[in-house]
C-alpha cells in the first residue's frame, strides 16, 4: 500500500502515477474521501469514549437520589458509544479497500504508456549471424534428448513438459551458478515453501488485476506461488529488522507456477510461456533511502549471469503501464531469440519501494530507534526460459548446441550432441 501521508500532501502525484500506468486517477480521491471519513469517525468514537468516561466518574460521585437518572443517561451514551465504534469499524473497512485499490507510485523518470511503450537503455553483445537456417529451441531440445513435450502433455496438459538428459543438467546447472554467484555476492540462500497463505499473497500485490494467473488450492485456502519473491517477502512479516549495517538479501530457489490465463495463442511452442518453471530469485530488504542503489545493483548482478552464458541481450526501462501493481521501478534484460528475430524477457528486477512491506508489516529501527516502513525489491537471477536463448545462439551446423564454458562443468560435456 502506498504511504497515506505521503497521498495526503502529493495527491497530484499519486494521480500522476496513475495516470502513468493508464489507472483510474479517481480513486485517489476515493482514498482521500475514505481517508478524511475514518480520521471524523475515529474523533467521534474517541470523544463520546472520552465523554463516557467522565460521565462514569460523575456516577461513581452522585447521591443515591442522583444515581438512577445519571445511569438511565450513562445506557444512552454507551449505545452512542457502541453506533460510532461500528461506524469506525466501517470507516476502517472502506479505507482498506480504497488504500488497496491504488498501485504503488511510479517512480519518476520512468516511461508513461504500456507494454510496448519501453525505453531500450542499452544493448549487449553481438547478434549471432548464421551461415546455416538455424533451429528454434524445441526442434534443438527435441533432437539433442533435452525436452519431452509431448510426454509433457500427456502427463500434465498443454504448457508442460520434460527436462530430460542433459537438458535437466542444463537447467540444473544454470540455477546452480546463479545460487553460486548469489551466495559469493552475500545473499542467504533459501529453498521456501510454493503455498502460500491469502494475506501473503495479497500483502505482495498478486491478487489484484492478475489473480486469475494464480493457481489456488480452494479446499486448503493456500496459494501457488509464481515466483519465490512471495515466500521471500512473506519471510519478515510482522517483524522490525535491523538494517542499519546494510540490506538484508535472500536467494530463493523454487519451482513457480503460473495458469497464464488470457495467454492462449502465444507462445505455445516450446518452454517460452509454460505453466511450471524453476527460477532462482533474488529478494532484498532495505532502508528506502537506499532503494535506488540497490536496485542498481540486483540489476548488475543479473547482467553478470547473463555475461556468464554469453547471449546478445538488451537492458529495457519498463513502462508503467506494464508494472505490476506493486513495483514503483522495473528494469527486464531481454536475450535475442534467433529464430523468432526479436527479444525475450530472461530478467526482471523490480524496486517496490515500501508497498509491499507496508502491506505485510515489516519494518525497521531508524538511528533513533524508531520503527520505519522498509523498502522491498526483487530481481530474477536464472530461469527455465534461459535455456532457449542458450540453445538458439550457441547452435552449430552440424545441430549441436555448445555449452557456455560457465556452465561445462556442472552439465558434464562442452557440446550437446
Amino acid at each position: 500500500m502506498i504511504d497515506l501521508k505521503f497521498l495526503r500532501e502529493n495527491p497530484e502525484i499519486v494521480r500522476e502515477s496513475q495516470r502513468t500506468r493508464g489507472e483510474d486517477p479517481g480513486l485517489v480521491d476515493a482514498l482521500l474521501e475514505a481517508d478524511a471519513s475514518r480520521r471524523a469517525a475515529v474523533l467521534t468514537g474517541d470523544n463520546l469514549r472520552a465523554e463516557q468516561k467522565a460521565f462514569g466518574k460523575k456516577v461513581g460521585q452522585a447521591s443515591p437520589e442522583e444515581r438512577p437518572a445519571l445511569l438511565e443517561g450513562s445506557k444512552e451514551l454507551a449505545a452512542k458509544v457502541k453506533e460510532a465504534e461500528a461506524a469506525q469499524h466501517e470507516a476502517q473497512a472502506a479505507l482498506d479497500a480504497a488504500h488497496r485499490a491504488i498501485s504503488n507510485v511510479v517512480q519518476e523518470g520512468a516511461p508513461a504508456g504500456g507494454e510496448d511503450d519501453y525505453i531500450v537503455l542499452e544493448h549487449v553483445g553481438e547478434i549471432p549471424s548464421f551461415d546455416f537456417e538455424p533451429k528454434d529451441h524445441l526442434e534443438l531440445g527435441e533432437s539433442l534428448g533435452l525436452i519431452d513435450m509431448e510426454r509433457g502433455a500427456k502427463v500434465s496438459g498443454s504448457r508442460f513438459y520434460f527436462m530430460t538428459g542433459y537438458g535437466a543438467m542444463l537447467q540444473l546447472g544454470l540455477l546452480q551458478l546463479a545460487a553460486q554467484k548469489a551466495i559469493a555476492n552475500g545473499f542467504t540462500m533459501m529453498i521456501p515453501p510454493v503455498l502460500v497463505r491469502p494475506e501473503i499473497m495479497a500483502g505482495t500485490g498478486f491478487l489484484g488485476a492478475h489473480s486469475d494467473e494464480i493457481y489456488h488450492l480452494q479446499d486448503d485456502d493456500l496459494y501457488l506461488v509464481g515466483t519465490s519473491e512471495v515466500p521471500m517477502a512473506g519471510y519478515h512479516s510482522g517483524e522490525i529488522l535491523e538494517l542499519n549495517e546494510g540490506p538484508k538479501r535472500y536467494a530463493g530457489w523454487s519451482s513457480c507456477f503460473r495458469r497464464e490465463a488470457g495467454s492462449y495463442g502465444k507462445d505455445t511452442r516450446g518452454i517460452i510461456r509454460v505453466h511450471q518453471f524453476d527460477k532462482v530469485e533474488m529478494f532484498t530488504y532495505c532502508r528506502p533511502e537506499d532503494a535506488d542503489a540497490e536496485h542498481q545493483r540486483l540489476l548488475g548482478w543479473e547482467r553478470e549471469m547473463l555475461a556468464a552464458i554469453d547471449v546478445p541481450y538488451r537492458v529495457i526501462d519498463v513502462a508503467g503501464g506494464d508494472l505490476g501493481s506493486s513495483a514503483a521501478r522495473k528494469f527486464d534484460c531481454e536475450a535475442w531469440v534467433p529464430t523468432q528475430g526479436t527479444y525475450r524477457e530472461l530478467t526482471s528486477t523490480s524496486n517496490c519501494t515500501t508497498f509491499q512491506a507496508r502491506r505485510l508489516g515489516v519494518r525497521y529501527r531508524d538511528e533513533n530507534g524508531k520503527p520505519q516502513t522498509a523498502a522491498t525489491l526483487n530481481g530474477t537471477l536464472a530461469t527455465t526460459r534461459w535455456i532457449v536463448s542458450i540453445l538458439e545462439n550457441h547452435q552449430q551446423a552440424d545441430g549441436s548446441v555448445r555449452v557456455p564454458e560457465a556452465l561445462v562443468p556442472f552439465v558434464g560435456t562442452d557440446v550437446l550432441r
